[in-house]
Order: structure tokens, then sequence, then C-alpha cells
């Protein structure tokens, strides 16, 4: 007669676990940035438990978060990821990279993007993995949750299809191109902030076609929503400008609040 299986082996047929799995590897190698009153922020990764329960110890739980998407070549500015753990905010950084099998969708010495595209759905499943994630932790306050993403991670903020955050950053990403990056899924009540040079040189036209503009243009039904169309200059980061950093954490202030 055949065996009956019990409920685990039906719903985990391979018999591998959770831990094994490139999803959860994304998590597992995140990088947090946590408030320390009185000190400095707190950069560590997602293991490294005695480094985070010191520093929670300290603070007021649970903690308002932002989780947050890197660009196409990883984790770079850590600057504005400490300005918010400075006013309060616990930052966590899922690691795309910890994948196993993860190529680039970009060419970073070329400034152009949208190779190996699948890469934007990876993006997406971390965000929807890390929801879970975070429910987790008891020093993650889940009602009080910002989605923000840079570059390739602000596709991944833009296109994210879910209720559960407060409100969303999309930096360096104009909202516009090909059918599988454009738009914006945000609810009409979410609190939106879009950011991106106007001469990026990464969405110039010679590089790309129809990535130019701001993501404004998708704000129709957006009543919460800024886009800021930064003049001047031709870098990719629009973080190395205070005012910028100090208008994302007034964004995440009021968005949370």
């Amino acid at each position: 007669m055949a065996s009956v299986l019990n409920r685990s082996e039906s719903l985990n047929p391979s018999g591998l676990f959770e831990a094994d799995s490139d999803i959860a590897r994304t998590f597992d190698g995140a990088t947090v940035v946590l408030p320390r009153p009185g000190g400095e922020p707190l950069v560590a990764g997602m293991g490294q438990t005695e480094l985070l329960e010191e520093a929670l110890g300290a603070a007021p739980r649970p903690l308002p978060t932002v989780f947050f998407m890197h660009g196409c070549t990883g984790l770079r500015n850590l600057e504005p990821l400490k300005a918010m753990a400075r006013s309060g905010f616990a930052v966590i950084a899922p690691d795309s990279f910890a994948r196993r099998f993860r190529p680039l969708q970009c060419r970073p010495s070329q400034r152009t993007g949208g190779e190996n595209v699948y890469v934007y759905d990876f993006r997406l499943a971390e965000i929807s993995y890390g929801l879970l994630r975070l429910q987790e932790l008891p020093w993650v306050d889940t009602r009080r949750l910002v989605l923000m993403g840079v570059s390739e991670g602000g596709v991944a903020a833009a296109l994210y299809r879910g209720d559960e955050f407060r409100g969303r950053v999309i930096a360096q990403w104009t909202c516009h191109g090909r059918p599988f990056v454009q738009g914006l899924e945000a609810g009409p009540q979410e609190a939106v902030l879009a950011v991106v040079r106007q001469q990026d040189p990464w969405y110039d036209s010679e590089r790309t076609k129809d990535q130019s503009g701001d993501c404004g243009r998708f704000f129709d039904q957006q009543t919460n929503a800024t886009s800021l169309l930064l003049e001047g200059g031709t870098r990719h980061d629009v973080f190395d400008e205070p005012s910028v950093v100090q208008k994302l954490l007034d964004f995440i202030i009021m968005a949370t609040r």
C-alpha cells in the first residue's frame, strides 16, 4: 500500500531546507544598520546577532524600519543608511548577490542596463520574501515600514505590488522604459518620494531607449507623492547632496508617523 506523506513532506517534497535556498541567502546575508543612542550607528551583518543585540539593548523597540534594495552592483553608499539610523530607523538591506547564481543585469563601465532581465524578478521576490522574515524580528515595527530602492533596486521599489509599506522611496530611477520596468505600483494612499538627476548618464538617450524623465508622470492616482528632478551634475548618486538626504529623512519620518 502506498505510504501517506505527512504535511511537511507534502509541502517540501524536495527535502531541502529554507536556509539552502537562494532567496533565504539574500536575507541571511543582509546588511543591518541600527541606531545607537549616544554613538554612531551600528553596521553589521544579519548573522552578527551579538552585535545586533548589543545595539538594540539601548534602543526603544520595536523600531520603524527601512527595507533597502541596493543597485545593480550591490550595496555601495552607506551614508544615507547611516543617516536614517541616526534618525531612529533600523535599515535592513538584503544582499541580492548572496545568491549562488546572480549575474549582473547592467554594464557599469558603459552605464547601461537591461541584460539578464529576469534579475528584475529576483529583486521583487527579495522584497516579498523579506517581508516574511521581517515578521520574525521582534525589534522591527512591521506597522511602520518603508521600502527604498536605488537604481536597479529603485525599479523593484517602484514595481512592488503590495500594501505592507507606509511609504516607498524610488531613487536614481525614472519609472520609464520598456514594459517590464515601466510604471509605479504604489497604492493611491501610499506616500512616495522619487529622486533622480535630470542629466543622469545611465538614462541618456544615447545609451538607453525611452528611460529619460522622472516618476512624476505616474503619479496620477497618488495623493501623497513627490518627484524631485535634480538639476546640475552628471552623477548617478543623488545622496551625495546633503539637501537630498534631509528630504529623505523628512519623508520617512512623515510616512511612518
